[in-house]
């Protein structure tokens, strides 16, 4: 059974990501409407209070993480007014009284102020993910922006978090790959999601990074499809594994693949390899590939050249790399707006530690291991368990769908849930997947 907690009216306007600490007590989420909300679990019921809420930027928040504990309460937001901020809690003291925050009482008589340490301005586009770095590798983060760089940014005054050393600025399209770039061949069933509401950086900007795209990846664009920031996709994902290094996962803009990149202090980033799932290479783990997919027909009044009837590949709107747990390969998850949900199974090359120069080619493999179109709509987010063990996934169908391995490696369905449902109908949702699965 799937046990589910709802909040109520938690922002005033759409809630574009939620993140937990690292003990799984408090929760901080962030909207459209400019806010960061931090909630706390009372584990005596279950239920989440409002420990604290703030207007944190001056444009739609676009994501919320938190650093390790060993660093204190640190979360970093990156939002559309491009710009990062670093917020730490202060502690003020008990009140007799505490003032409930939008009529729920908070958790505790012990109240708490964010306040923010630094704000990062270097993007030229708007931010559209933040994450933090393993904490073995010191108090950083990366962030990604519609200028399709990724920044790492590094705490030089870790007690006062004020001063942030820009370690790496990574041209993300520029970065050569490790592979000639293929065609793309596959079809998909679900057309893409241009209806986002979330506009970004200014027409100059996203025109230019468009040029650039197709200039580098030579990707012919789809009718109404890369016009505006809304289409593409930035994500980013570090990989959890000390063993190799400062690792990380990105995907930008509409190319529809996901660059897996390694990062060193005493030479310039490399690309280790190249997540592309057109054609897609299933490994050998009883997971038969995914029936043919019907082509997208191209309405007559498209500009497109007809000669080419090949459909571009889908933005990768979320990535997640998981927590090893001593396999000998990592599991990489993404997402994106054809509806898919893709599980690729990368194995590191045989040497450990960092490549040397010019040695990184052919040495890092992947294969996609699952495949899920069950959202038939853009999928705006996946997530890990701490195990890596199990993967959730959510779309714009209004659901939550959990993502399980068998004995055997198959991956299969583990239940959905749809937000504002009943337990009996969780339950129902549940045994239909698993009915779907033994079938």
């Amino acid at each position: 059974m799937i046990q589910t907690g709802l909040i109520q009216s938690a922002h005033n306007d759409l809630v574009t990501h939620a993140a937990y600490d690292f003990y799984g007590l408090r929760l901080a989420t962030c909207s459209l409407d400019q806010r960061i909300k931090i909630w706390q679990l009372d584990e005596s019921n279950g239920n989440w209070g409002a420990e604290d809420d703030w207007k944190a930027h001056d444009a739609a928040v676009s994501r919320v993480c938190w650093a390790h504990p060993e660093f204190g309460s640190i979360i970093a937001s990156s939002s559309f007014d491009r710009t990062v901020k670093i917020w730490e809690q202060t502690p003020m003291g008990a009140q007799e009284n505490p003032q409930p925050i939008n009529g729920t009482q908070p958790a505790s008589v012990l109240s708490s102020r964010w306040a923010e340490r630094a704000m990062l301005i270097d993007a030229r586009g708007t931010v559209r993910a933040v994450e933090f770095a393993p904490h073995y590798f010191g108090l950083k983060f990366a962030s990604i922006s519609t200028d399709n760089h990724i920044r790492v940014y590094e705490c030089l005054e870790q007690p006062s978090l004020a001063n942030w050393l820009l370690s790496e600025e990574i041209d993300i399209l520029a970065l050569p790959s490790t592979s000639s770039p293929s065609s793309v061949s596959l079809a998909f069933a679900t057309p893409t999601q241009t209806s986002a509401t979330l506009e970004g950086a200014s027409a100059s900007l996203v025109a230019q990074a468009l040029q650039q795209s197709q200039s580098q990846t030579g990707v012919q664009i789809r009718p109404g499809m890369g016009n505006r920031e809304a289409d593409g996709g930035w994500c980013l994902s570090w990989c959890k594994d000390r063993y190799w290094g400062e690792v990380i996962a990105a995907g930008c803009g509409i190319g529809g693949t996901v660059k897996i990149i390694q990062l060193s202090p005493s030479r310039r980033p490399t690309t280790l390899l190249v997540l592309d799932p057109s054609p897609t290479p299933y490994a050998d783990e009883g997971t038969p590939p995914p029936a043919p997919a019907p082509s997208i027909t191209i309405p007559a009044t498209s500009t497109t050249n007809d000669s080419d009837s090949t459909p571009a590949p889908y933005a990768i709107t979320s990535i997640a790399w998981a927590p090893s747990c001593g396999r000998s390969y990592h599991l990489i998850a993404t997402g994106s707006r054809d509806g898919h949900v893709r599980i690729w199974r990368v194995k590191p090359g045989d040497e450990g530690g960092e490549p040397e120069e010019g040695e990184s080619e052919g040495k890092w493999t992947a294969s996609v291991v699952a495949d899920f179109d069950h959202h038939k709509s853009a999928v705006g987010s996946v997530e890990w368990n701490i195990t890596g063990t199990v993967l959730s996934s959510a779309g714009n169908d209004g659901r939550i769908r959990l993502w399980k391995a068998t004995s055997g490696n198959v991956w299969r369905p583990a239940g959905s849930i749809g937000v504002e449902q009943t337990e009996e109908q969780q339950d129902a949702d549940v045994d239909m997947d698993d009915n779907a699965a033994a079938s």
